[in-house]
């Protein structure tokens, strides 16, 4: 069975437009990256666990932030690689410059032998529809989508 992921879509509303906090994975091979590499708050759901509850602690170790609220379920997506993702939305505010995140250990340099921490999450940031689309990793975009569709918004335009 593929592995199952559970994440929240968070968003708030500005005169100018809903923006939507993503994060920025930590670690040396995502270091570069931008466009198309970005994701929203997300995390390996345990077998047998809530889902919801999932979500919410993921976000916590991702970010430092526990989102309350009213969840509107986004459902179910398949990545690429067969992964699942299940997502809810929730309106929230959270001020990305005090996002702590959990820490991962891997071997830094390559075949070094040595072993290095890096965050899961190096930064976030608010970003509009379209500058989300462009900056969400490919497969999470339609995640974006479904949450645009229930306010019978269109899908957002790539910048």
């Amino acid at each position: 069975m593929p592995e199952l992921s559970a994440g929240i879509l968070i968003y708030r509303r500005r005169p100018a437009a809903t923006e939507f906090l993503l994060v920025h994975p930590g670690g040396p091979f995502w270091a570069r990256k931008d466009l198309g590499a970005w994701s929203i708050p997300k995390g390996l759901c345990d077998p047998g666990e809530d889902q919801l509850a999932a979500a919410k602690r993921e976000v916590a170790e991702e970010t430092g932030f526990t989102p309350e609220g009213t969840f509107t379920p986004l459902g179910e997506f398949r990545q690429k690689s067969g992964k699942r993702i299940v997502a809810w939305a929730v309106e929230a505010d959270f001020d990305p410059a005090r996002l702590t995140s959990n820490l991962f250990t891997m071997e830094w340099p390559p075949k070094s032998g040595r072993q290095a921490e890096f965050p899961e999450v190096d930064r976030g940031g608010w970003f509009t529809a379209n500058e989300a689309a462009a900056k969400l990793v490919p497969g999470q975009r339609p995640i974006l989508s479904a949450f645009l569709a229930r306010l019978g918004l269109p899908a957002p335009k790539q910048e």
